[in-house]
């Protein structure tokens, strides 16, 4: 029952229960991010390849269950899915401070939680973006997205602003069990959505896992603007896999940044997000048409990633750069996200909702993998900010894509080319 007092989707109490798990869940898995990392680098003294190895064992699972994940998001309902995925999270999270306080914390186990981790957040993902338009109405979507992102964005703030400072207080580990902690909160909030979800309508003689499995990716093959934000973002992943793998080895290792200083940097991030979230739900940007908003939003979010490679070293001058780049990049990436996802949920069948989502995943893993591959060993090779640099190549790429699909004739979140 929706309220009186309040406006627009802050009147729907469900919606606000899943803003609310949803907000908490990324609040800790962005200092997790950053505290796994550090826990890497500065715990165990990981080398360039190690690190590349953790940021593969957090995709690789994903990328194999994908196919699974989907149809079992489409067979069964999404919310118990949801809740499931967030305590199996926390339950691999909390192994890390345990290991490190009894001493036995190894690379080895890093790799299995990211791994579990991995192939858990894939059918959270996959729910979670499924179940949005089963709570709110089509044309909420994208009041719906920029919500979510807008508040997401509050968290990364708060998240950045506090997570260089907790892995330096409470040591790496200690910040991984805030990860673990939030994940439990957000399967709370989850659970208490009041809304019952339909019952899906099975059909055991004519369920076929591989045929069905198909039949999602023939959604997102045979759909242009579907297929052109595929291949878009493929290559996005794979640009933004060659980026992270190298980032922190190249701003810690050879320039000097403090973990603190980063984290209140990358905090910037997160007011800027808040302010495409704050654009996205008020509307377009760009021509008032989704296709130009997407376009040009994955132009300037690749553009701003140049100033990533720029710092020559941890003075103000590299301090100003990085800044910078969290005032171009967070912004669009934010406002890219509100109306590439809402696009999706708005033009994909309800029955195959997750296959869609799970398919898009797929080829993301796929390309990350790459990338992470990739960034290793350019790292290597070339040297990190060389390989920054490649990275920076890719997310143009990623933009010439999208302009060059039916992405560009699309003018609201509920249609397809026109």
């Amino acid at each position: 029952m929706r309220s009186r007092f309040l406006t627009g989707l802050w009147s729907n109490p469900d919606f606000v229960r899943l803003w609310a798990g949803t907000t908490t869940s990324t609040f800790g898995s962005l200092i997790g991010q950053i505290a796994l990392s550090f826990t890497a680098i500065t715990f165990l003294d990981a080398t360039a390849p190690e690190v590349a190895v953790l940021g593969a064992s957090q995709l690789v699972p994903g990328f194999l269950v994908s196919p699974f994940a989907g149809v079992w998001v489409d067979r069964l309902r999404r919310r118990p899915i949801m809740i499931t995925a967030d305590l199996g999270r926390a339950a691999a999270l909390a192994t890390v401070p345990l290991a490190a306080v009894s001493g036995g914390l190894t690379m080895y186990q890093l790799f299995a939680v990211g791994a579990v981790t991995s192939v858990l957040s894939v059918f959270f993902a996959a729910a979670y973006q499924s179940y949005l338009p089963t709570l709110v109405e089509r044309k909420e979507l994208l009041e719906g997205n920029a919500k979510l992102a807008g508040t997401a964005s509050v968290a990364e703030v708060a998240s950045f602003s506090l997570s260089g400072w907790l892995v330096q207080l409470l040591k790496a580990p200690g910040a991984v069990a805030i990860d673990a902690a939030s994940f439990v909160v957000s399967a709370y909030f989850v659970w208490r959505i009041k809304e019952p979800e339909a019952e899906i309508v099975r059909d055991p003689e004519s369920e076929h896992f591989w045929r069905e499995a198909k039949e999602g990716a023939r959604v997102v093959a045979s759909d242009g603007v579907l297929r052109g934000l595929a291949v878009a973002e493929a290559l996005q992943a794979m640009g933004e896999k060659v980026l992270t793998t190298v980032y922190l080895l190249y701003l810690v290792g050879e320039l000097g940044f403090s973990a603190g200083v980063l984290g209140m940097i990358f905090a910037v991030g997160g007011v800027t997000s808040l302010g495409g979230a704050w654009i996205a739900n008020r509307g377009t940007l760009f021509l008032g048409r989704v296709g130009a908003t997407i376009i040009a939003a994955s132009f300037m979010r690749a553009t701003g990633a140049v100033f990533m490679a720029l710092p020559s070293d941890s003075g103000w001058l590299g301090v100003l750069l990085l800044v910078l780049a969290q005032f171009v990049t967070d912004p669009f990436w934010t406002l890219h996200e509100i109306h590439d996802v809402s696009l999706r949920q708005a033009i994909t069948p309800e029955r195959v909702q997750g296959r869609m989502f799970a398919n898009f995943r797929l080829l993301n893993f796929g390309f990350a993998v790459l990338g992470t591959v990739l960034g290793g060993v350019l790292g290597a090779v070339i040297g990190f900010r060389e390989t920054l640099f490649v990275a920076v190549g890719l997310m143009y790429l990623s933009s010439i894509a999208v302009f060059l699909s039916p992405v560009r004739g699309v003018k609201r979140p509920a249609e397809g080319a026109a």
